[in-house]
């Protein structure tokens, strides 16, 4: 997935996060029969839509409302005991899908606020005013650097809080359209949480279909790069076409002037993070190497000080605070509300607090959802009446693994839970490893980034909420609500097009006859 980029493990992932038939936990009974149990999801994808859509409130702290509304009314349908249904929820939010979303942000969060403070942007918008990239072209751009970055490291989710953080405001204060550079930013995003070898979701995608990473991987890449194609060229031709803020002359002035060419050494500190990751390393030490040389780089450079990567304001009447005001991480504060600790680090991880908690809570939705039952009897739908055919069933598999990555909106967890049903659809025709693997994860990394409640957008939206109080140009009207980006994430959509259109074609469709799915040979 996005969220860990982790190496494989022996462990089976669908161990984390089981539903269903294969289930060993306790099955939670609604009136209304096993429909009732999506009641939760249900309810908090109706508030997102009227609170982002129609009242175009893009605020995180009010999706944390919905989720927890819709688990409190949720429990008054339960029939019987009401513990199984806490329970249930505790159980979804301590899976390790959570877990590694969360760890992923953090890391991530951390990482682009060093970035920031030490003048990356800066350099970004001195290196495309010098070599005269314009508003038109920089959002297919930095779709090109959001794919690769993503691809090295693994995890979308983190890629979406740093180049938010980072080539976002770059864009703006250019003139590129701020839905299009979001848009752009997530479709990067996309394209290396489907191709990246270190992603969660290409291991899931692969493990759960019983085949090889390296294959996995190598037979995907035709798909990916039909979406990706259209999509560069989708974000030159709306980069000419849609306008960008009006900034005024005299701030974007003052901010070119101040930019500065040695703000690019922390390419250095992104290059770091993904050969890291490349080589084999966890995503937490890949970011853990480019925090330390971004920490370093500021430091040497004089583009930050230590104080303003970590300071403790503390009271006067604090003990040692007088003896030690020398240090260059300790202030005294006379005003109580000023006490506290600030800087990069700090700042960095505050950002995703709220963010935290939802995604915790949405988990635990998801795993009502599952143990209920309603996960159950949508996919035995879809497998009785749907899949009649090998065309049907791609179709199928495509849909369900869509609908069902739009509900369970952390993508590794929705990958993991419907991985063993798209096999036994997929097993019925024949079809071949890498076949399921791929329509799985083509889907599973298409929607983690599209609607207004996904992952991969509330990581974003949370990075953009921060970025009003670092630049005195941007203020709060600059930013994105979540709803108006779905349309202009061109590589989600288009790739779960390239599977419709390879279902219905039989492009790359390949059975278990044809090859075994340990062979070397790829095509």
């Amino acid at each position: 997935m996005s969220e860990n980029g982790a190496t494989p493990s022996d462990e089976d992932p669908s161990d984390q996060f089981i539903g269903g038939e294969t289930g060993d936990g306790p099955r939670v009974e609604f009136y209304g029969g096993r429909g009732m149990s999506a009641f939760p999801i249900a309810f908090f994808i109706l508030w997102a839509i009227v609170q982002t859509a129609l009242w175009r409130i893009g605020d995180t702290g009010g999706l944390i409302v919905g989720i927890l509304v819709g688990l409190i009314v949720g429990m008054f349908f339960v029939r019987g005991n009401w513990q199984s249904y806490a329970n249930t929820i505790f159980e979804g939010m301590t899976q390790p899908v959570a877990v590694t979303a969360i760890v992923a942000w953090i890391w991530a969060g951390m990482f682009a606020q060093l970035l920031q403070d030490g003048g990356f942007v800066g350099g970004l918008v001195w290196l495309a005013d010098t070599a005269g990239v314009g508003a038109a072209l920089f959002p297919a751009i930095t779709f090109v650097l959001a794919a690769v970055f993503t691809t090295g490291i693994g995890t979308g989710y983190g890629a979406s809080v740093a180049f938010v953080g980072l080539f976002f405001p770059a864009g703006v204060l250019l003139g590129a359209n701020p839905v299009l550079m979001f848009g752009a930013i997530l479709s990067g995003a996309i394209f290396g949480d489907n191709l990246a070898p270190v992603s969660d979701t290409t291991i899931v995608s692969a493990v759960t279909q019983d085949a090889d990473i390296g294959g996995v991987v190598a037979s995907r890449f035709k798909y990916v790069i039909i979406a990706a194609v259209i999509s560069f060229l989708g974000y030159i031709v709306a980069g000419g076409a849609m306008d960008g803020l009006e900034i005024g002359a005299e701030a974007q002035s003052i901010f070119l002037e101040g930019s500065e060419a040695i703000g690019l050494v922390h390419v250095i500190s992104m290059l770091a993070v993904i050969g890291a990751a490349v080589a084999g390393r966890h995503i937490v030490e890949a970011i853990s190497w480019g925090i330390v040389i971004a920490v370093a780089f500021n430091l040497v450079f004089d583009l930050t000080t230590l104080g303003d990567i970590v300071m403790f304001n503390a009271p006067a009447d604090a003990p040692l605070a007088q003896p030690l005001e020398s240090l260059p991480i300790l202030t005294i504060v006379e005003e109580s509300d000023a006490v506290g600790v600030t800087g990069s680090l700090m700042n960095g991880v505050a950002g995703f607090l709220e963010l935290s908690i939802l995604v915790l809570l949405i988990i635990g939705a998801a795993q009502i959802m599952i143990r209920g039952g309603a996960f159950e009897v949508l996919l035995e739908w879809s497998i009785e009446n749907l899949a009649t055919s090998v065309r049907n069933a791609e179709l199928t598999m495509v849909a369900t693994a869509a609908l069902i990555n739009a509900i369970i909106t952390i993508n590794t967890a929705a990958e993991v839970a419907i991985g063993p049903y798209i096999s036994k659809i997929g097993e019925r025709f024949n079809l071949n490893g890498y076949r399921r693997a791929n329509i799985l994860d083509g889907q599973t990394a298409a929607m983690g980034y599209i609607f207004p409640w996904s992952g991969g957008v509330l990581a974003g939206y949370g990075a953009m909420q921060t970025l009003p109080g670092e630049y005195e140009w941007l203020d709060q009207s600059m930013l994105v609500t979540p709803i108006d980006v779905v349309p202009f994430v061109f590589q989600g959509w288009l790739l779960v097009a390239v599977f419709v259109l390879a279902a219905l074609t039989g492009f790359g469709r390949e059975y278990i006859t044809d090859r075994e799915t340990e062979e070397v040979a790829r095509v």
